[in-house]
């Protein structure tokens, strides 16, 4: 029985309206790795209960994946239902997830249901459940110690019977210490945890999740299905995939896309660092361009000079240019605000989200580290 599960994995992944092509989430998830079928076997000892379920893993990983297949195993006939936390309006965060009564509040024209009556019977998930506010977060407290909920404008409660499943990419038990999360929401939601390893940490999944993508893209290229030579297996597994399942998927499509024969090699994989990666040394974002001004050469337009600086570096083929200067924008904006996640999220212009993923896919930020946190922001750490 263990050699088959070897060679032919379970595989878990959204399909039709659930899996967005621009979406960031793990679409697929295998369990070949010991260390994943060890976590099979948790999974599959902890759906039948009623307890909820923490799901703690890096952004990419198949956190959603894990809770559906939680719901799947649980025998519950309601749906699945999965709500991004740090996506909801935070004006509208609470008829979303509690619902509200016509005319409880400007612009509520008729009665709605929020999340919780709408997975009746079902399971609802919470992701990054660590960016709910916390005055929302008092009122999720009441809801699962009730089962019960009550609607914006109404005084009535009503009983809700949901299998409630959380998932976080951040320490919560720093969040606590910071004060940006509720101790005893904590208490109440981690009573069973499930620790998504990240990918580099479950190597034998990384072979069976590349053919399950050129076998899902060959299909929809209507190219014939494609195969990987010895070197560009060898080059997936050298590799660390900071980005996870989700830039494996991301790899093995552009693969598809530049490969002329039915053949993957090592060249065809966007990977930086492994067998696949540019035969000159890339630039490490500490590294400054050539020529770089000193800010008592700076004019009076800083971006005038940029632009001269990246016409040279045109001119001289700098390798992974717009990754490099990515990672020099972010870096820098995290040091000017001195490491402070939302504060350099709105010198740049863009959330606190898309600020987390962008210092997380450059290495300037680690998961449950607890060196460099800050009371301001404690999803940081030093890079």
């Amino acid at each position: 029985m263990r050699d088959e599960v070897w060679h032919r994995p379970i595989v878990l992944s959204l399909e039709g309206t659930n899996a967005q092509p621009l979406s960031i989430r793990a679409k697929a998830l295998v369990f070949t790795d010991p260390v994943s079928c060890r976590l099979l076997t948790l999974i599959e000892r902890l759906a039948p209960s009623e307890a909820p379920v923490m799901i703690i893993g890096e952004t990419g990983t198949g956190k959603e994946l894990v809770a559906r297949h939680i719901h799947q195993l649980s025998g519950r006939k309601g749906p699945f239902l999965a709500v991004n936390c740090g996506a909801i309006n935070d004006q509208l965060a609470e008829s979303e997830l509690f619902g509200h009564e016509a005319g409880s509040f400007t612009g509520a024209t008729g009665r709605r249901e929020g999340w919780f009556e709408a997975a009746q019977g079902g399971t609802l998930f919470l992701d990054e459940i660590g960016d709910l506010p916390l005055h929302l977060q008092v009122k999720l407290l009441r809801v699962l110690q009730e089962r019960e909920v009550v609607r914006i404008g109404s005084r009535k409660p009503i009983p809700v019977d949901v299998r409630f499943v959380a998932a976080t990419n951040v320490d919560l038990d720093a969040a606590v210490n910071a004060g940006h999360f509720r101790r005893d929401l904590l208490y109440r939601i981690n009573i069973a945890q499930v620790h998504l390893p990240p990918l580099r940490e479950r190597p034998g999944d990384i072979l069976p999740l590349a053919n399950h993508f050129i076998k899902q893209y060959s299909k929809r290229m209507n190219i014939g299905t494609a195969h990987l030579t010895s070197d560009a297996r060898e080059a997936l597994l050298s590799y660390a995939w900071p980005g996870n399942i989700r830039e494996l998927e991301n790899v093995i499509h552009f693969a598809l896309l530049v490969a002329e024969t039915s053949e993957v090699r090592p060249e065809h994989l966007k990977v930086k660092g492994g067998w696949g990666a540019e035969k000159q040394p890339s630039r490490h974002w500490q590294e400054p361009l050539p020529n770089v001004v000193t800010s008592t050469e700076v004019r009076a337009d800083p971006l005038a000079d940029i632009a001269r600086l990246l016409s040279i570096a045109f001119e001289q083929g700098q390798p992974d240019l717009f990754e490099s200067f990515e990672s020099l924008v972010v870096q820098e904006a995290f040091r000017y605000t001195r490491q402070n996640q939302v504060h350099s999220a709105a010198l740049l212009g863009v959330t606190r989200n898309v600020m987390r993923t962008m210092l997380k896919r450059h290495g300037l930020l680690a998961d449950g580290a607890e060196k460099g946190e800050s009371k301001d922001d404690w999803r940081m750490v030093e890079g």
